[in-house]
């Protein structure tokens, strides 16, 4: 299994519009960057990902699961853009900050702390492990 981070515009779609949809999840639509692109095209079903809220906010949310592997963006005739399916899978007690994490020296790495407007990006096994402990999850 691999980890990831998911960034949204929490005007243009929140966690709690995530957690509304339920078992039946959504697509991850609207992803315009190759480079974030390819990572949707690394994406497995089953793989976990936070769900970060940009703007005002920047923080981590929540947790979920990809549930359908990488299709063509439905929202878009062009076929170079893809999404994945993801359900919400669980909130963070305690939502953890760019703040935060940047603060964390054992984070320095994190893409997120390095390239921060790329909009999906990959998170390794201790930083997943670290920032669900800074958010109150085991």
């Amino acid at each position: 299994m691999a980890y990831w981070l998911i960034k949204t515009e929490p005007d243009d779609w929140s966690w709690a519009e995530q957690v509304a949809k339920g078992k039946k999840g959504e697509p991850w639509t609207g992803v315009r960057n190759a480079q974030a692109r390819n990572f949707i095209r690394e994406m497995k079903k089953g793989d976990l990902a936070f769900f970060y809220h940009t703007g005002g906010e920047k923080r981590v949310v929540g947790v979920v699961k990809v549930t359908k592997e990488a299709y063509q963006d439905p929202t878009t005739d062009d076929e170079r853009w893809l999404v994945v399916d993801v359900v919400a899978v669980e909130d963070l007690p305690k939502p953890v900050t760019l703040a935060d994490i940047k603060a964390e020296e054992k984070l320095a790495e994190m893409v997120l702390v390095r390239n921060s407007r790329l909009s999906v990006q990959p998170v390794t096994a201790a930083e997943w492990k670290h920032v669900r402990k800074m958010g109150g999850l085991k």
